[in-house]
């Protein structure tokens, strides 16, 4: 054999040693044989099975274990969830997770970017296009609906921003205040003038324009500065080497109809403390609340 064959072989086996070293096999020993993956709710469960089910199917591929989706009524169903160890890891919203890190041990491994290349997004106040109601102002002695306690730009947002630069009392400026239980239900209640604002995001608007309503069918009232993106989250007590696994599948899952389904561009690495402005919010409207 030449040398220069013989150095080619050697790098090559030296090569192959090293990604052993690296890539060692998964231990699923002491994984559960039936991992349960939680959505928040911010539409109908049919339709989140719909938008999250080629990647739960590519999940139990992966990670080599039935993974099931479970979507509970509300937010605090899934943060329950996890407390209760019914929920192995979820996809929550930022103020979700702070209750979720607090009450379940939580730990933020991956999260989204939008398909515009957005990794963050804003919390929004609308009303229905052509009714007039173009401003906060506007408002004062109609009806609002909040999404969910546990909802980022459903209530944590609107409520720092009706307190701290608004300065009103929802309960007292609006006629009537009420929660929806979900996004979707939100813009479809603006949109059949069953309420005459609500919070809600960008990014919710877009994801069924053309499909439950039109973007140019609401007025934007309102718009807050940009917030970190959802994420997925898991527990703290499960093993290692399941964290590390789900974390490698997210990061590389590249299904393009998959992600579309979901209306995402990708997952990026997240650490908890990509989410302290959250919780700063979280505290800020606990003082709040204390003081009243």
């Amino acid at each position: 054999m030449r040398y220069g064959q013989f150095l080619i072989y050697l790098l090559f086996g030296l090569s192959l040693l090293g990604c052993g070293e690296s890539d060692p096999q998964i231990d699923r020993s002491n994984w559960d044989d039936t991992l349960y993956f939680g959505v928040i709710p911010i539409e109908s469960e049919q339709r989140t099975i719909e938008r999250y089910q080629r990647f739960v199917d590519y999940l139990s591929e992966t990670l080599q274990r039935k993974v099931e989706l479970v979507v509970p009524k509300n937010y605090a169903g899934v943060i329950d969830g996890l407390a209760d160890k019914k929920i192995h890891f979820a996809l929550l919203g930022p103020k979700s997770y702070i209750e979720a890190s607090k009450k379940a041990n939580a730990v933020a491994t991956v999260r989204v970017v939008h398909p515009d290349g957005q990794d963050s997004y804003q919390g929004m106040i609308i009303s229905k296009a052509g009714s007039g109601l173009k401003t906060i102002a506007d408002l004062q002695g109609k009806t609002w609906v909040f999404t969910d306690l546990h909802s980022t730009s459903g209530y944590l947002i609107p409520s720092v921003y009706f307190a701290a630069e608004a300065q009103i009392v929802p309960e007292q400026y609006f006629s009537q205040v009420g929660f929806s239980g979900s996004h979707e239900k939100s813009i479809l209640m603006v949109k059949n003038g069953e309420v005459d604002a609500a919070s809600t995001n960008n990014i919710d608007i877009i994801r069924d324009s053309g499909r439950g309503w039109i973007v140019d069918g609401f007025n934007i009232i309102w718009q807050s500065q940009k917030i970190p993106h959802d994420m997925i989250a898991y527990r703290q007590d499960l093993p290692d080497s399941f964290k590390q696994a789900l974390t490698d599948a997210a990061l590389n899952y590249t299904d393009k109809q998959g992600l579309g389904d979901m209306h995402i561009l990708k997952f990026i690495p997240a650490k908890d403390g990509d989410y302290s402005f959250v919780r700063q919010l979280v505290a800020f409207k606990q003082a709040m609340d204390n003081k009243q």
